[in-house]
């Protein structure tokens, strides 16, 4: 095994191709740094700190941070060891790291580590099939109901047979003229998801997912009806609605989520973020028979998870324009995410990203990802 030597953080700040968000939240442009770890033979894992809502701080602050944080930990030692180290938190050392580096250094390390072993991070983690299949996420709350139309219609043709819609508006007829043009869009029998971002209380959940019901519309799963933490509530919508299932638990730490299975409240985990307590998680989900999908990665790292779990059905892709980001990015065919056959995770920061779209700096502004997009981008 070879030892971490070395770090490099760019930073990257761009709009993206449409206002996306939910019933709470909306933004419309990607503030994303990337870390990249370095081994002594030149390999490089890489991992991205993303914040959904403000400008990170300047190159210079972002490096001093990681540098102070964060670099002791890692200069020196091997990937392997630092990927299945248990710590034991103890008062003041309980605490994140700041600007998303927790997140980032996990992705990098099982990259790292999943290079030095020769290995596609899927197999690494124990997965034979690069296949998982995949469902269109609009993230569409914010969008006209031409542009809403427009994006599931071109989802289709890209091969989707799954379509996630946001609801939750205030006016029930709202939704359920969403899901009404949602197969005007894509046919008659999709294979449909709603997510209300806790939008509702549990007998609000347990209205609208019957007025949907009633209305004709065959609905996989409802994800986060409610609050992320009222088991009790999430339990109680479960067992009013035997026609659909419960997603929900991606906002919950993994001690939240050990709660939530034991509550059984929960027919598909959502999970994503760290690479170590997902799959720490996702064994948890294995031990009750719950089923586990995964949510927005960025750059859909999350795929090699997905691969990797027998319990993971599927996997969200919303169609995001940060591609530029990387040479490789995933491939989507016939409705399947295909997790790269490179070692490592395969999403390295592209040359060209690095040279022609960094920004060090807030003061200088946003720079445009390559050439300007049109209304709806799906590629």
């Amino acid at each position: 095994m070879t030892t971490i030597r070395d770090f490099t953080i760019t930073r990257f700040a761009f709009k993206r191709d449409r206002m996306i968000g939910d019933s709470q939240v909306g933004f419309d442009v990607c503030n994303v740094s990337v870390l990249e770890l370095h081994d002594e033979n030149g390999r490089t894992g890489t991992g991205w700190m993303l914040n959904l809502f403000y400008a990170q701080p300047n190159l210079g602050e972002l490096q001093r941070s990681f540098r102070t944080e964060a670099w002791a930990g890692l200069n020196g030692q091997h990937p392997s060891t630092l990927i299945h180290r248990i710590g034991r938190p103890r008062g003041g050392n309980q605490r994140a790291l700041s600007h998303g580096f927790g997140e980032a250094i996990d992705q990098a390390l099982w990259d790292l580590a999943a290079q030095q072993a020769g290995l596609p991070l899927y197999r690494f983690l124990g997965g034979s099939n690069p296949k998982v299949r995949a469902y269109a996420s609009g993230l569409d709350f914010h969008l006209s109901d031409a542009h809403y139309v427009e994006f599931f219609a071109k989802a289709k043709a890209m091969g989707f047979e799954a379509f996630k819609i946001k609801i939750g508006h205030p006016d029930l007829a709202w939704d359920l003229k969403r899901l009404r043009l949602l197969k005007e869009a894509v046919g008659p029998n999709p294979v449909i998801m709603v997510d209300a971002n806790e939008a509702w209380t549990p007998k609000e959940a347990i209205r609208a997912l019957h007025a949907y019901h009633d209305a004709g519309h065959e609905i996989l799963w409802i994800e986060d009806p409610c609050l992320r933490d009222d088991f009790e509530g999430l339990r109680q919508v479960s067992e009013a609605l035997p026609f659909t299932h419960i997603n929900t638990g991606e906002y919950l730490d993994l001690s939240g989520k050990r709660r939530l299975i034991e509550a059984r409240a929960v027919d598909y985990m959502n999970v994503h973020g760290k690479m170590s307590d997902v799959m720490r998680a996702c064994w948890l989900a294995a031990e009750y028979g719950v089923k586990v999908t995964l949510g927005n990665t960025f750059l859909e790292v999350g795929v090699h998870i997905a691969a990797a779990l027998p319990e993971a059905e599927w996997i969200e892709y919303s169609f995001q324009n940060y591609k530029h980001l990387t040479d490789t990015p995933i491939r989507f065919e016939a409705g399947y995410a295909i997790a790269p056959d490179v070692p490592g995770h395969g999403l390295g920061l592209s040359e060209v990203a690095r040279r022609e779209h960094a920004v060090a700096t807030v003061a200088e502004g946003l720079r445009p990802a390559g050439p300007p997009p049109a209304p709806i981008t799906l590629s």
